[in-house]
This record gives C-alpha cells, structure tokens and sequence, in this order.
C-alpha cells in the first residue's frame, strides 16, 4: 500500500513538471521576431538605455534617425526583440545580438551588425584587413553602450587630459602591440605618450592597404612627409635610400634609444651600411681621405648637412 502510494505521489510530481515544461513551451513566441521598439528594451534596460543615450550613436539612433534602419534603435544592432520580450527577456533568450565578452557570439556575426552602417571610408575593406584576419571584433577596440571618447568610442580611455581621446587610441592599440608600445617608451620616439599624434595618423587599422595598414595615398618616405614637409621636397640631388626604403632605412619608426631616432647608435656606421668600402655596393664611396678611425669623419652630417635632399651639391654639402 505504502509502496503504491509512492508510486502515485512520483508520477503526479513528474505529471506536474512536464505540464509545467509543456506550458512554457507553449507559451514561448514561435516564428520570426519582429521589431518591438526601445521603449520596450527601456522597461527591463533603464541603466543601460540611459548609458546608451548618452553616446553620439544612442543620440543619433534614440532622437534623430536619419533612416528607417536608424529608427530601429537598440534593434537595429541587437536585432528583432520581440522573441526575447515575449519570453520574459533573460540571458541568451530570444536570439538577440550580444556583444559582451564571452557572449558566445562570433566575432563575424557582431562585426556583421556595425559592418551595417560602418562599411565606409576608412572601413571600406576591413575584411581584407590583419585585423579582421586575425578574428578580432570591433568591441575588441570599441565600446558601444556607455561614452568614453569624444571620438571613435574607445574601449580602454587613460587619465582625461586636452588630448587624452589620443592616448586613449595609444592604449588601445598598445593593448596587443607590445613590442611598439615599448619603443615609444625609449628616449627618442614619436610624441604618442604627449598626447600629439596618435597611432591613426599613420596607419588604417580598418584596411588592408600595405603591410603596415599604412593610411596615407603615397606610402614609405611620404608618409612620414605629411609632417616633416621640409624634407620631401623634390630636391635636384635626392637621397637614394628615402627613394628606395624611405625614411626607415635610417631612423626607427616609433622609438628608439640614439638621438633622431637612428636606428645606430653612430651616424658613420648608419651611413657605410649602404657607402661602404665594398666594390660591389651600387653606392658612391666614400673618398679614401675618409679615415673613420679619425673623430672628424665620424659624424657624416657635420659636413654633409643635407642628407635628405639637396638643390646645389650631389654630395648634400648644402
């Protein structure tokens, strides 16, 4: 009888949860989700919506759309809600967007929704980029729902100077590229840490254009050209190796610890790599007066002073 009893009481237990599981099936929204509105996400992400108004996306997508897609608001990232509403929202519910880390959401998928509206200028061919390549997601370098930059929504920001969006850049580029992270903390380097350039000024993390992403129309010596204008010219007596190598052939494009960040630590032994004594060297030699166990011809530039170019003389005398 006892036994009999249990018997019952077990079977109207699993009775009671597979109605349970059975109704939630049923209750749960079938077929394609359709588009419910922001005010919908506000009721359950007040925190967050807040957040996201806040940013120049949020301001643009909440208040002033500029086409239907825009008008979509939270949806048009995150996708049609009503699958995730209609079931009580939670976690993975719903087959909504995510893109938090650890969201389980591949990097192509959440790339796909800004690729939406970012696929031009600088991100034209961000497929075809290393980045891309690489596996990397946009919310590896940016951030979506709360501001942190003025310009390009920065995931990493540093202290909050007159130009701290670009140390932030420096940061967040620095995150994965600790070899030049470290050169520019070396004596002589480019003026990153000050805040004056960032790391855009000379590359296009969005292409794939040349090996070093290089963002500028004319590539090697001209890139550094857009600052150090008084060195492109074009000089009547050119220096070979800013044609051929462009300026890295000398100087050290992030940092380095000579001065000029030179790439040796002396300019005569920078100099013979390329005007040695060596016959088979297509470069002019230097005349055999050059004794460089002498101090006086160690230093190339106290007489050749315009190595980078020059109008008057073919050995940069003036």
């Amino acid at each position: 009888m006892k036994r009999s009893m249990v018997v019952v009481l077990f079977w109207a237990l699993g009775l009671g949860a597979a109605q349970t599981v059975w109704s939630a099936q049923a209750e749960a929204p079938t077929g394609p989700a359709t588009y419910v509105g922001s005010e919908t996400c506000k009721g359950c992400h007040a925190p967050y919506f807040e957040k996201f108004a806040a940013t120049v996306m949020g301001k643009i997508f909440l208040f002033n759309p500029r086409n239907e897609a825009e008008k979509q608001g939270c949806e048009n990232c995150h996708g049609p809600g009503s699958n995730h509403a209609g079931a009580g929202g939670g976690r993975g519910v719903g087959g909504l967007i995510t893109f938090r880390k650890n969201s389980g959401e591949s990097a192509e998928v959440q790339n796909k929704a800004c690729l939406s509206c970012h696929q031009r200028g600088m991100q034209t061919y961000w497929d075809a980029s290393p980045h891309a390549g690489r596996g990397m997601a946009c919310v590896n370098c940016h951030t979506i729902m709360e501001k942190t930059t003025d310009k390009y929504q920065l995931a990493k920001v540093d202290e909050k100077t007159p130009f701290f969006y670009k140390r932030a850049q420096t940061e967040v580029c620095g995150q994965c590229h600790l070899q030049r992270k470290a050169q520019l903390l070396r004596s002589s380097h480019m003026p990153l840490r000050e805040g004056k350039i960032t790391c855009s000024d000379c590359h296009n993390p969005h292409s794939d254009r040349e090996r070093s992403f290089n963002r500028l129309e004319e590539v090697a010596a001209n890139g550094c050209m857009t600052c150090h204008a008084d060195k492109k010219g074009p000089f009547v007596f050119s220096h070979g190796s800013s044609l051929i190598n462009g300026c890295s052939a000398c100087h050290a494009s992030h940092g380095s610890f000579n001065s000029k960040m030179l790439i040796r630590n002396e300019v005569h032994q920078l100099c013979l790599e390329c005007h040695s004594m060596t016959p088979d060297v297509a470069t002019s030699q230097p005349p055999a007066f050059h004794d460089i166990r002498s101090p006086r011809y160690r230093n190339c530039t106290t007489c050749h002073r315009e190595i980078h170019g020059s109008n008057v003389n073919h050995a940069f005398l003036r």
